[in-house]
């Protein structure tokens, strides 16, 4: 199984090497990433020298859309959730851009990190329209919290390739039940899961040998394709919809 996932690893960062390209923008080099947001577009990043490193930003892209699609991120609560995810990458919120700082040395993790943040804010406000009470997230988080079980949010793990991966929650050991880690995919997709099955695959090596991945799937809106269901159970991520949550209630309680 160990050279398995080191292939997969290989054809994961060679699939990401062959499928991005680079434009030069005036000052500014232009990334485009395989990496698709809400619309199925590429998500595109810019980068430049600045005082002996590297500059890099989304342009204002994410947030700009969501407020565009009429998601405005003025609760305090929602607020938080932005600022708690951009914690967890080292990502910075400036005039309304992600921004993080970069040197050689650590320039593949921080262009990662930045990808990364854009995805989870673009997912985590996914549908959060005006008329939707809440976002996925907070639902995630009031649930766990009325059954009592507990848990560390936005844990950052290095996986075998060297890059970080921000998993929601991970609910700790105990007696009866190993490590679980948990992500809220409130766009349950190809992509998503793809994403999601990276970060599980390139950290579980060097997690306990018997944690455990689930990810809870927002099912409110749409239903989930088999195509789905089938790329979390090939990598050993149990699926969970939404509206089937409550059986999974025992075994993360314990």
């Amino acid at each position: 199984m160990i050279s398995e996932t080191n292939q997969l690893l290989e054809n994961y960062l060679s699939w990401l090497k062959d499928t991005t390209t680079l434009r030069q923008v005036e000052e500014w080099v232009e990334i485009t990433t395989p990496y698709l947001d809400r619309h199925n577009d590429y998500l595109q990043i810019y980068i430049r020298r600045q005082n002996g490193d590297y500059l890099l930003t989304d342009d204002g892209y994410i947030l700009g859309d969501l407020e565009r699609s009429g998601c405005k991120l003025d609760t305090p609560k929602r607020h938080a959730l932005l600022t708690m995810t951009l914690n967890g990458f080292g990502v910075q919120l400036a005039n309304g851009e992600l921004t993080i700082r970069a040197s050689q040395d650590n320039f593949a993790q921080k262009k990662n990190n930045l990808i990364q943040a854009m995805l989870a804010i673009n997912d985590l406000f996914y549908l959060a329209m005006p008329t939707v009470a809440s976002v996925f997230l907070e639902d995630v988080i009031a649930w766990l919290d009325l059954h009592d079980i507990r848990y560390t949010p936005k844990a950052k793990f290095t996986g075998r390739s060297g890059l970080d991966h921000l998993f929601d929650f991970v609910i700790p050991k105990s007696r009866s039940q190993p490590e679980r880690i948990l992500q809220a995919v409130n766009r349950p997709a190809r992509d998503t899961a793809q994403t999601m099955v990276f970060s599980w695959i390139d950290t579980k090596e060097v997690r306990s040998p018997d944690s455990k991945a689930y990810a809870i799937l927002n099912n409110a809106e749409h239903a989930i394709s088999g195509e789905v269901l089938d790329i979390f159970r090939n990598y050993e991520v149990t699926p969970v919809s939404w509206s089937t949550r409550d059986m999974i209630v025992e075994e993360l309680a314990a």
